[in-house]
């Protein structure tokens, strides 16, 4: 069996999350304390208590989700499964076991690729920590609030929504798909009123459904400039190393290949859409046949069962 392994962005969050895996499993509780310690404040009491509105500001998503995946990660994966061409495990006494799964590849979600890297050994969980939290801000300040928005259409085709945003872009604004998330579910970011004329004109041409989304900032578009330059500065002051398992990025849908593909990939992917639909296509056409979301939640295994139903899915 090839296995491959996703990890979900922002959306997935929710206050409580793991509080039944924490008690029988200290290294979720460690994971967070671990990120604590870097941001200054204690992760664990806003995951568990929240209030939800502080929880779903992208300076606190961001991190929180990252912990929490990295933290699953620690607490399920040893053991399970062995990267090709590894003469290790992920849990040093199965190496290689005949009953394991091989793992070929990992993938994140957007903010999820974060969390990809650090579990194939690329970036350490401290600076992924820094990285995420820097990040979910430089995206918090790069728009105005009220000025973006995004939406998310469903029924379309990918030609009937790219037409859709050209018809709908104001004039001297930004309108563009986002994430294309599973087939006939795609996600549009730009200016609000952009994005409002789009969800009005999606309806008008037969989508089955064309909904505003409750978020603070208008990712993956080109209003994301601005973040992705910070970023980009901030990239240099971290180390990166070559995957242990290949990583596949959102932008290009292909394996990083070291550490100057790695910064590039996290920059464009502020401005570029999610190509997750390609990505599912990527694992199936290099022989994936079961897939694990491992995260809170079960948004990508949703996703994922619509993209290709011939395939196993779970949570990790």
């Amino acid at each position: 069996m090839s296995l491959a392994i996703v990890y979900p962005g922002q959306g997935s969050q929710s206050v409580g999350m793991l509080a039944d895996l924490a008690a029988t499993h200290p290294e979720i509780k460690q994971t967070f304390a671990e990120a604590s310690e870097v941001l200054g404040f204690d992760l664990w009491e806003l995951c568990q208590k929240g209030p939800a509105e502080e929880l779903d500001k992208t300076v606190n998503t961001q991190p929180t989700l990252l912990a929490a995946s990295y933290a699953l990660w620690r607490a399920r994966s040893p053991g399970a499964f062995f990267a090709p061409g590894s003469n290790v495990s992920t849990k040093p006494h199965s190496p290689g076991a005949k009953n394991a799964p091989e793992l070929q590849f990992l993938a994140g979600h957007s903010l999820g690729e974060y969390t990809a890297l650090v579990c194939a050994k690329s970036l350490n969980f401290q600076d992924a920590v820094r990285l995420v939290a820097a990040r979910g801000k430089f995206m918090q300040d790069a728009v105005a609030a009220g000025t973006g928005a995004m939406a998310a259409l469903i029924g379309l085709d990918e030609e009937k929504v790219k037409t859709i945003c050209e018809e709908s872009r104001q004039i001297n604004e930004v309108l563009s798909p986002a994430n294309y998330n599973s087939v006939g579910q795609i996600v549009i970011a730009g200016h609000k009123a952009s994005v409002e004329h789009a969800v009005a004109l999606a309806k008008e041409q037969g989508a089955k459904m064309a909904v505003m989304i409750p978020v603070s900032v208008p990712s993956h578009c080109s209003l994301m400039s601005p973040a992705a330059e910070e970023l980009k500065q901030l990239l240099t002051t971290v180390a990166f190393h070559e995957p242990a398992i290949p990583v596949i990025n959102n932008v290009d849908v292909h394996p990083y290949t070291g550490a100057a593909s790695i910064r590039d990939g996290l920059v464009r992917q502020l401005t570029m859409p999610v190509r997750w639909v390609e990505t599912i296509q990527y694992f199936t056409q290099h022989g994936v046949t079961k897939i694990l979301e491992c995260g809170p939640g079960k948004v990508l295994t949703g996703l994922n069962k619509r993209i290709d139903k011939n395939l196993e899915l779970g949570q990790l």
